[in-house]
């Protein structure tokens, strides 16, 4: 967005820039063009576009500092600057502070909307605190100006099934999936659905929506996904496998994590012959491997004592994998043992260099290492030395987990015109 223009900025044009700075350039530049914003043009909405991108990218005391300013200035009397704080405290994992901004709200009489229950609703299912869940689902059932859609009882849903209350999640899943006719994305709610209808066990109730959904929606790879994976927890493997057929018939682009969801399968239950002949299948139609496919070989071999086959397959994958990953430590405890015992000293320290450079483990945990290869006693010493805080993931990604492809429902979707709050 150029300095050069014809016309003169308004101030909502100055909050659209404010929050594309700080999406591009990062929290410091938007900062920077916040204070030299001419003071007629610094309106209340371009004040809740900055705490907006505070919001955003998690900064606590600067949103609240900000938020106390905007207090003083008068501008706090939105609804959308104090969802931006409820939606700051709930991904912060700060939910005793929820309450308190709703009571702050109320006191002054601003309208509670969907976005500001929804929030709370998210923070009670995440604690699975049922009673705070029914309190806000009833307050939001009984307001006609609420707009209730099947997202709110698609989180509800996940709420129940964490506390073990089957019964009552299967109720507002019932009831979310009579308001997906209501919903612009279709697709999302049907995805969500099927897996949770999964989780309650009740494969009567997947089937059944899956014939719906086919009737009703053109379905995409994360639709067969959301169904081999439902399915596969049953243990279908013939059923999934149909769908997967379904899918490779449907021409829609080769998404190897469609593939993923079956060759896990085979891993898990040691299939190793069948999971390489759906990886082969895969590559002759066009597919690329990622580095979960490798990943889950891995792990398969591992249970199956084919560590060589295993250590290949590790390689792939953390030449593949994003900075950070966590991967399970036993799987690569394997490898490494397997390393030392056939004394191949050079090999054992490209691998562990290799764990360093994409921070799979730390600097120091990468030399413990390269000190055990070269001086270690006992390969019983390898999974000691990985404890911690090296490997400490299951390193089973789930790539296509429904809960976070549904709509945020903490966020405030384009609050004037902004952005979306997530």
């Amino acid at each position: 967005m150029s300095d050069k223009r014809c016309l003169e900025l308004s101030t909502h044009d100055v909050a659209v820039r404010l929050d594309l700075i700080s999406k591009v350039h990062g929290i410091k530049q938007a900062e920077n063009y916040f204070n030299n914003i001419p003071k007629e043009l610094k309106s209340s909405e371009v004040f809740r576009a900055l705490l907006n991108c505070y919001a955003q990218q998690k900064y606590v005391e600067k949103a609240e500092d900000l938020m106390q300013k905007m207090r003083e200035m008068g501008m706090a009397r939105s609804p959308a600057c104090f969802n931006y704080m409820l939606n700051l405290y709930y991904k912060t994992g700060k939910h005793e502070l929820l309450d308190g901004v709703m009571q702050e709200m109320e006191e002054k009489g601003i309208k509670l909307d969907k976005f500001t229950f929804c929030t709370r609703l998210s923070a009670y299912a995440a604690a699975s605190e049922t009673e705070g869940m029914d309190r806000i689902l009833q307050r939001m059932e009984s307001d006609p100006m609420i707009g209730l859609d099947w997202n709110a009882y698609a989180v509800a849903a996940s709420g129940y099934m964490k506390a073990g209350l089957v019964d009552k999640a299967l109720a507002v899943l019932k009831k979310s999936e009579r308001l997906i006719a209501n919903s612009k994305k279709n697709h999302l709610a049907f995805e969500f659905l099927l897996t949770q209808y999964a989780a309650t066990g009740n494969k009567d109730e997947v089937l059944r929506l899956w014939e719906l959904y086919k009737k009703t929606e053109k379905i995409y790879n994360k639709g067969y996904m959301s169904m081999i994976s439902s399915l596969l927890k049953f243990d279908d493997l013939e059923g999934a496998k149909k769908i997967f057929e379904e899918w490779e018939s449907s021409e829609l682009n080769y998404d190897f994590k469609v593939p993923n969801f079956l060759i896990s399968f085979y891993c898990r239950k040691g299939l190793m012959e069948k999971a390489e002949d759906l990886i082969n299948r895969a590559k002759s139609k066009g597919g690329k491997p990622i580095m979960n496919t490798w990943y889950f070989l891995a792990t398969g071999y591992v249970a199956k004592k084919q560590i060589p086959k295993a250590l290949e397959a590790m390689k792939q994958a953390i030449s593949m994998c994003l900075p950070g990953w966590k991967p399970n430590k036993d799987t690569s405890a394997a490898c490494l043992a397997y390393l030392k015992e056939t004394g191949n000293v050079e090999e054992a320290e490209e691998f562990i260099k290799s764990l360093q450079a994409k921070a799979v483990v730390s600097t120091e945990i990468h030399d413990r290492l390269l000190n055990y290869i070269k001086n270690g006693k006992s390969n019983s010493d390898v999974p000691r030395l990985v404890e911690g805080d090296s490997f400490v993931g299951d390193g089973e990604t789930h790539e296509n987990s429904t809960l976070e492809r549904v709509d945020d429902l903490a966020g405030a979707k384009e609050i004037h015109g902004i952005s979306e709050l997530k």
